[in-house]
C-alpha cells in the first residue's frame, strides 16, 4: 500500500498481545507501511507503565491473554487517558458478537479479529491516527487539521525534549491576595520558557508549550518537571501560605508514582486542575488525589466560566476552590450578567464549602466588584504580576 501510514511517521503504536510472534507479525506489518515508532508488550501486567513510558498515540490490544485480561486493560488506558482521546484497536481471535460489543462499549475505538486483513488493519490504524491528530491539533486551538502538522511534531518533540533534558525551566509565582484584609494567602505557580530559536519564536506563551507537549506525548513529563521546579519556593514562604501548582488529569494520575510532597506539606499545595476538554472519569481523578487531599492538599476547578469547565465539571469534580475564569472577571464592573453569574459562584460555593479566587483582575473596579459580591480571594496584575521570589510583591497589607 506503498507506506500507508507514512504520514503520521511521527506518531507512536504500542502493540499488546502475549503472543511473541503476533507482536513480530505485526510491528513489521506497521513498520513496513511507513510507521517506525512501534513498541510492543507481551505481559498485560506492564501495560500501566509502558503507557507512560511510550504516550502512544494509538493502542493496538489482544483481548484473551493471561493475568490481566484485555478488558482490564482497557480499563486501564482509559483511565491513564484520563478524558483525552487515546484510540484502541482491538485485534482478537475472539469472534463472538459479545466480545465485540463489550469491548467496545469499554472503550476500545475499533475491533478486528484474527486472521486480520492486512489492507484492513492499516486502514483503520489510519483512520484512528487521523483522528488523534485532528484532536491534538484542535487541542493547539489551529482550529483545522494541518497536512504538516507530523511533520512539524518532529521538530516540537526535540524542542520539547531539551527543554526537559536541561531542566530549562524558569518558575514564576503570582501572588493570591485576600480581598478584605489585602493580606497574600498563596501563590500560583506558572512557568515560562526561552525561546530556543529567536529567529523561530514560539507563539502562544507557556500554554502553547505544555500543548505542544502533550501533542508529542511529552505532556506528562513536563508538568512533573514544572511543578518539582517549583516546590522549594515554599521554604521562603512562611505557612500557611499555600503554593498552587497547575496538573492535567493525565498528569494528575501519576501524582501517586511521583511523590510531590510529604504529608506535613500537604495543607499548603492546590492541585490546580486545568482542562478544556471534558474529563470521563472523575472517579480516577478522585482516586489518584485521595490520599493526598487526606493530609489536607486542596483541589481547585479552573477556568470556570470558559470553555468545558462548566456546572457538570464543577459538581463533579467537588473542589476545595473554584476560580473564575478572567473571560469572566474582566470588565466584570460593566456588566450585569457576569455580576450575576460570579455571584451566583460565590453563593454554591459557600453552600458546598469552597472557596472561590477571581483570577485576571486587571483594575482596581473589577476589585471592588468582587469584593462586593463575597468573592474571598484574587489575583491579577492589578495586585501582583508573577514574579521568581516572594519579595517582587507589594506589600498590599
Amino acid at each position: 500500500m506503498a507506506e500507508a501510514l507514512r504520514r503520521y511517521a511521527g506518531m507512536s503504536v504500542l502493540v499488546v498481545d502475549d503472543d511473541a510472534s503476533n507482536v513480530a507479525l505485526f510491528k513489521a506489518l506497521i513498520e513496513g507501511e511507513g510507521l517506525p515508532r512501534v513498541a510492543t508488550e507481551t505481559d498485560p501486567q506492564r501495560v500501566p507503565q509502558r503507557l507512560v513510558e511510550q504516550h502512544p498515540d494509538l493502542v493496538v490490544l489482544d483481548l484473551h491473554m493471561p493475568h490481566v485480561d484485555g478488558y482490564a486493560v482497557l480499563a486501564q488506558i482509559r483511565a491513564f487517558a484520563a478524558g483525552s482521546y487515546l484510540p484502541v484497536l482491538v485485534l482478537t481471535a475472539d469472534t463472538t458478537a459479545s466480545a465485540r460489543n463489550r469491548a467496545l462499549r469499554e472503550g476500545a475505538q475499533d475491533f478486528l479479529t484474527k486472521p486480520v486483513d492486512i489492507v484492513e488493519a492499516v486502514l483503520r490504524m489510519a483512520n484512528l491516527l487521523e483522528t488523534r491528530l485532528l484532536y491534538q491539533t484542535l487541542r493547539r486551538e489551529v482550529g483545522v487539521a494541518d497536512p504538516t502538522a507530523v511533520t512539524a511534531g518532529r521538530g516540537t518533540r526535540v524542542r520539547i525534549e531539551k527543554v526537559l533534558l536541561d531542566r530549562a525551566i524558569r518558575p514564576v509565582y503570582q501572588p493570591v491576595f485576600d480581598i478584605a484584609t489585602m493580606a497574600t494567602v498563596g501563590y500560583e505557580g506558572l512557568s515560562r520558557f526561552s525561546n530556543p530559536a529567536p529567529a523561530a519564536p514560539v507563539p502562544g506563551g507557556p500554554d502553547r508549550w505544555f500543548a505542544d507537549a502533550f501533542a508529542v506525548g511529552l505532556g506528562i513529563e513536563l508538568e512533573w518537571l514544572a511543578a518539582k521546579m517549583q516546590m522549594p519556593f515554599l521554604d521562603a514562604c512562611p505557612p500557611p501560605t499555600f503554593l498552587a501548582v497547575n496538573m492535567s488529569p493525565a498528569t494528575i494520575l501519576h501524582i501517586t508514582d511521583n511523590k510531590l510532597c510529604g504529608p506535613t506539606v500537604c495543607p499548603r499545595i492546590v492541585i490546580e486542575l486545568t482542562e478544556h476538554v471534558p474529563i470521563q472519569d472523575y472517579s480516577a481523578v478522585h482516586r489518584a488525589l485521595a490520599e493526598m487531599r487526606g493530609h489536607g492538599a486542596r483541589l481547585a476547578a479552573d477556568d470556570l466560566g470558559s470553555g468545558y469547565a462548566g456546572f457538570r465539571h464543577l459538581i463533579a469534580l467537588q473542589p476545595d476552590i473554584i476560580k473564575l475564569d478572567i473571560s469572566l472577571v474582566a470588565g466584570i464592573h460593566r456588566s450585569h450578567p457576569q455580576r450575576a453569574l460570579a455571584a451566583a459562584l460565590v453563593t454554591f460555593a459557600n453552600d458546598i464549602g469552597a472557596t472561590v479566587i477571581g483570577e485576571g483582575v486587571e483594575h482596581a473596579a473589577e476589585l471592588e466588584v468582587l469584593r462586593g459580591i463575597g468573592v474571598r480571594w484574587a489575583q491579577g496584575y492589578h495586585l501582583g504580576r508573577p514574579a521568581p521570589t516572594a519579595s517582587a510583591f507589594p506589600a498590599w497589607a
